[in-house]
């Protein structure tokens, strides 16, 4: 039987979690080790200056004491799994918001999937797209989400995975109810308008600190295949590939000009 390793950046208890367990138990044997407590905008950080404990949950469940996504697929990959018995695939989420444009590099649902494939296992960031709060999600809950992995995982175990190694599958769904998707598009990854907004408090001795607000969802015109955004945004379910060389390849003869 198939094995899939599962995690996200919600933490152990996050309904997305538990969508995607629930969809995906039928077809793979499911090991799932996923961080304590929230992790979200930890980015590809490994946890270098203190110690780290599995937890067990229930069987083939355990959640990594203040662990991140990387730390919970390294450890995972190098200590509960045998180099001969490897998992066949990463699969990281249902993350609870969007995880597109540049803010894939902020995203530990998708620094999961990057420590996945640089240790040689395929892998997919799903993330649910929402609106107002998070009300699309209690409205509609994750039944397109887990419909499209199902889809995607089937398609992989009965053929192969679609992408070179070190590249793996960003997957976001539009917060719409199944019934409305216009299907799958294949995106590139699109510019977004960043304008995040820092609140200023007080605490009662009137120290004063700061609460990093929530980005918005709005993204830049741009010529060209695509976007997630414009996908998402139109109804289908977008898949982008993406590949962990960050070199500006376009910019190398220029920038050997300028010297």
């Amino acid at each position: 039987m198939k094995k899939i390793l599962i995690t996200n950046d919600d933490g152990y208890d996050s309904e997305g979690l538990l969508a995607l367990v629930e969809a995906l138990r039928p077809f793979a044997h499911v090991m799932v080790v996923a961080p304590t407590t929230e992790k979200s905008a930890c980015g590809h950080s490994l946890t270098l200056t203190r110690p780290l404990h599995f937890i067990e949950v229930e069987q083939d469940f355990y959640k990594l004491d203040d662990g991140t996504p990387t730390d919970c697929v390294f450890l995972s990959l190098t200590k509960l799994f045998t180099h001969e018995q490897r998992p066949d695939l990463v699969i990281s989420g249902i993350n609870i918001g969007a995880n597109m444009g540049e803010d894939i590099t902020y995203s530990g649902t998708a620094s999961a999937a990057m420590e996945a494939v640089l240790q040689g296992i395929p892998a997919i960031a799903i993330s649910q797209v929402y609106h107002d709060s998070g009300a699309t999600i209690k409205q509609y809950g994750y039944t397109l989400a887990q419909e499209s992995i199902v889809t995607l995982v089937k398609r992989i175990f009965a053929g192969s995975f679609p992408l070179p190694p070190r590249k793996f599958l960003n997957v976001n769904i539009p917060p719409i109810p199944a019934s409305q998707c216009r299907g799958f598009k294949v995106t590139r990854a699109g510019n977004k308008k960043y304008g995040f907004d820092a609140a200023v408090h007080y605490n009662p001795r009137g120290k004063e600190y700061y609460w990093i607000g929530l980005p918005r969802l709005e993204w830049m015109e741009t010529q060209g295949h695509t976007t997630d955004f414009e996908a998402v945004g139109a109804g289908y379910i977008s898949l982008t590939p993406i590949m962990l060389d960050m070199t500006a390849h376009d910019e190398i003869k220029a920038l050997e000009g300028w010297l």
